[in-house]
């Protein structure tokens, strides 16, 4: 079953890209909970990190490259930023399709929730 992301990685509905590539796609958030929040999806369909395969390795280890990258471009290196990927049901993913929320711009909490 299409999900959200896969109707943005095809055009199907806008999304204001900040990074793409053949591997690869950034967008901001739409309800970001950062001054800076970015998405980061595979174009793979891959529905979550428990799911990942070694044949996964290559597109995992280019999805952290290209977050650093992103961060950096988005000022938000020097300062730092959270890197999460929320993982099924108790881990709080609601889009079954891998991605990694890039957030920024201000001081992070911990325990995230």
């Amino acid at each position: 079953m299409a999900t959200i992301f896969d109707k943005i990685i095809n055009k199907e509905i806008p999304a204001e890209i900040v990074f793409e590539d053949d591997l690869c796609l950034a967008f901001r958030d739409i309800a970001p909970q950062a001054p800076c929040h970015i998405l980061l999806i595979p174009k793979k369909p891959i529905e979550s990190m428990a799911t990942v395969e070694n044949s996964d390795k290559e597109i995992l280890g280019h999805l952290m490259l290209k977050a650093s990258e992103i961060a950096k471009d988005q000022g938000l290196s020097e300062e730092g930023f959270r890197l999460v990927a929320n993982t099924n049901q108790y881990g709080g993913q609601s889009v079954y399709h891998l991605h990694f929320h890039i957030l920024g711009g201000r001081q992070m909490t911990w325990p995230p929730g």
